[in-house]
């Protein structure tokens, strides 16, 4: 079977560098036409079934993905593969940070979390748990999987040799992909931030 794990589109609060994570932010123009590109770009690859998350920016850019590679499939819902929720700091800026929240970008699996939010060990348990289960399947299928920049990371954190280098330089970029084969129920990740876009509208919103 084939995974393919895409993170959403950009969002304003992308751009704003303020953590967005369960607010049910919506992509904006830019963060459209990148889904739109990526579904153009991915046009011969035949999903059997697609997975989101529950929020609308995960959600928006796996229709569009869908409707512009020509895969007519309905879209299922799983809250296992939602984004950490930032707690108390949802909806603010990203580049205000004390000592300890600076953990989140240089030693994530060991920040606590944030106040009344998630640490990111508790998104790798939810969200491996959930791809484990889908690895199990082992059914010959193609899945997509529409999610977000840090549940995406920590889905696939265990597949990786050196899980402790958990953000690999940089959160995914926007409408890129993990590509994942399985087969017999092992798993090997064959592609990491893939885009199916031109390279040269990539942004790296957290270098």
């Amino acid at each position: 079977m084939k995974i393919y794990i895409l993170r959403h589109g950009e969002t304003d609060s992308n751009v704003k560098k303020i953590a967005q994570g369960r607010s049910n932010v919506p992509l904006n123009k830019n963060g459209r036409d990148l889904a739109v590109l990526t579904g153009q770009g991915i046009k011969g690859i035949r999903f059997d079934h697609c997975i989101s998350s529950p929020l609308v920016r995960a959600r928006e850019t796996a229709k569009l993905v869908l409707e512009e590679s020509g895969n007519d499939i309905p879209i299922v819902i799983d809250d296992r593969i939602i984004e950490i929720d930032f707690g108390e700091k949802e909806g603010k800026s990203l580049t205000e940070m004390t000592d300890t929240d600076y953990l989140f970008y240089k030693d994530p699996l060991r920040h606590p979390g944030f106040p009344g939010g998630e640490a990111i060990t508790d998104v790798c348990k939810r969200t491996q748990a959930f791809l484990n289960e889908l690895i199990a399947k082992d059914d010959g299928k193609t899945y997509l999987i529409s999610t977000h920049g840090c549940a995406m990371r920590a889905m696939t954190n265990f597949l990786f040799d050196d899980p402790a280098n958990f953000w690999r330089g940089h959160a995914p970029y926007n409408c890129s992909f993990t590509i994942i084969d399985a087969v017999n129920g092992a798993a090997t990740i064959t592609d990491v931030d893939k885009v199916y876009y031109d390279p040269d509208l990539v942004v790296d919103l957290f270098k």
